[in-house]
């Protein structure tokens, strides 16, 4: 599949299609959008929300949420606020996220099934990294992005002028609910 894509890549680059996509780095909306890796919003995400390209930062992890204040998600958002110029936060998270309920037993099952050494999940909590806690995934969406929010607006290093707010998005529809505490 990988050999389909860098074919077609070839071509795109050929036919110069590239061209319409051109934009800067700096998101015309000043707008960073913090969501789930879902397949199912690749192309609904932007579309619900009219967005297009160079208008904002999209961030993509799985789950759309923060489970650690110095993870690489909110590297990506200091980034954007401080290099280009973001000054409002989107935290989106969907229906039917398959993070939510995800079991972090069950993952490390999986884990020992595809062959990773039992001597690797035990290195792991030896290097103080406690893999229940890291593999697990969240109970309730809306508390879950809650929390992100949170954790986003009250980060020492976020400045205070930051508008981070919360929503939901329907996996099917695309209509976004906002989420307060």
């Amino acid at each position: 599949m990988i050999d389909q894509m860098m074919e077609f890549n070839k071509q795109f680059v050929e036919t110069k299609a590239y061209e319409q996509y051109k934009t800067s780095k700096y998101p015309d909306k000043k707008i960073a959008i913090v969501t789930c890796m879902d397949t199912r919003l690749v192309e609904l995400l932007p579309a619900a929300l009219g967005i297009k390209n160079g208008d904002v930062k999209i961030i993509k992890n799985a789950g759309g949420t923060i489970t650690n204040p110095f993870d690489s998600t909110v590297r990506s958002l200091l980034v954007a606020i401080y290099e280009l110029g973001v000054n409002e936060v989107m935290i989106i998270g969907h229906t039917s996220c398959g993070v939510q309920g995800m079991d972090s037993q069950e993952m490390l099952h999986l884990m020992r099934e595809r062959g990773i050494d039992e001597e690797h999940i035990s290195l792991m909590k030896h290097c103080g990294i406690d893999l229940d806690s890291w593999l697990h995934g969240f109970d309730d969406t809306d508390a879950a992005i809650l929390e992100t929010v949170d954790l986003v607006k009250n980060h020492p290093l976020v400045p205070k002028d930051i508008v981070v707010r919360g929503y939901i998005m329907d996996s099917e529809t695309g209509a976004l609910r906002a989420i307060e505490a």
